[in-house]
């Protein structure tokens, strides 16, 4: 598996909001880690139909969101890899949001078992 690629791919998919084609890269028992939430871990998803629900959220609270300026590494010895990228998106009340972030990705099996997402805070 080429975690780099895959890792190119994987943006791809999120710019073409295309939950199918996102959802093929992720294992069953999948964990998705957004950002905001109540815990210092964020918001924590768990299995792939509740990761997806997570994700559809995303594209409808920022309907134009887009990933660019994105560079990927890997380290393959530990089936790991870390995109990061410049998020940009307007919310549904019309304010325009910019912000770095980065996720890190652990595989299993050429699947994602784990994205943990982690944005700047802008204020």
């Amino acid at each position: 598996m080429d975690i780099r690629s895959t890792l190119t791919e994987l943006c791809g998919a999120f710019n073409a909001h295309d939950l199918d084609r996102i959802m093929a890269f992720f294992s069953d028992d999948c964990v998705l880690e957004m950002p905001r939430g109540n815990m210092p871990w964020g918001s924590r998803f768990e299995g792939k139909r509740n990761v997806r629900d997570a994700l559809a959220t995303r594209f409808e609270g920022l309907p134009d969101v887009h990933y660019d300026d994105d560079e990927h590494f890997v380290d393959s010895a530990a089936d790991t890899g870390i995109s990061k990228w410049t998020l940009t998106g307007t919310n549904r009340e019309g304010t325009r949001i910019e912000v770095r972030g980065c996720d890190f990705y652990t595989f299993r099996n050429g699947k994602v078992i784990r994205k943990d997402s982690y944005w700047k805070i802008v204020e």
